[in-house]
């Protein structure tokens, strides 16, 4: 298949330079995926359709293959391009996949999102997000700890003024008497 350069940057770009299927970036893949028909064009499908544009890790390619249901019992790949992830599977804590549909199902299992390398880059990312989400939190925490010391400190000097004041005050009445 060849797209121009402008074609093949709209695929990635909408694609936010990840497989559609198994979320590998190009940055941990060390390098640019592929682009694939979802619908073969040997099975129907369009051959510069963007919507029958998908982009994928090598692997995703491989195991896909050229698979298109032909019977009608044969079942659907997953569509991402149309239909939202959440429709056909779940990302569970321990990094697997878990299928909410039939067609989720025969996706992991015909992709095999569900592979050691990927669970372990899935584990991986749900780390790195975490781990980002908890330094915001942290940062935003020694924001405030900033804010109370400088309000601390300026309750000390309101304070030291108000003693001062009061020695004052203490001082004149001693003298008076």
């Amino acid at each position: 298949m060849i797209l121009s350069a402008e074609r093949r940057l709209l695929v990635r770009e909408r694609a936010h330079y990840a497989c559609e299927y198994c979320g590998v970036t190009e940055t941990d893949s060390a390098g640019e995926l592929t682009i694939d028909h979802h619908q073969p064009p040997r099975k129907g499908g369009t051959v510069d359709d963007l919507q029958n544009l998908v982009y994928c890790c090598v692997r995703c390619n491989q195991y896909k293959s050229d698979y298109w249901p032909i019977q009608p019992h044969d079942p659907p790949l997953w569509n991402p391009r149309s239909e939202p992830r959440t429709e056909h599977m779940l990302s569970l804590a321990d990094g697997t996949l878990y299928p909410l549909s039939p067609c989720g199902t025969f996706t992991i299992r015909r992709l095999r999102l569900n592979r050691p390398p990927l669970v372990a880059y899935r584990l991986r990312a749900m780390r790195k997000r975490e781990d980002a989400r908890l330094l915001a939190e942290l940062r935003q925490l020694m924001q405030l700890q900033e804010q109370l010391q400088q309000q601390h400190a300026h309750l000390l000097r309101e304070q030291q003024a108000l003693l001062e004041q009061q020695r004052d005050l203490l001082t004149t009445l001693l003298n008076l008497l």
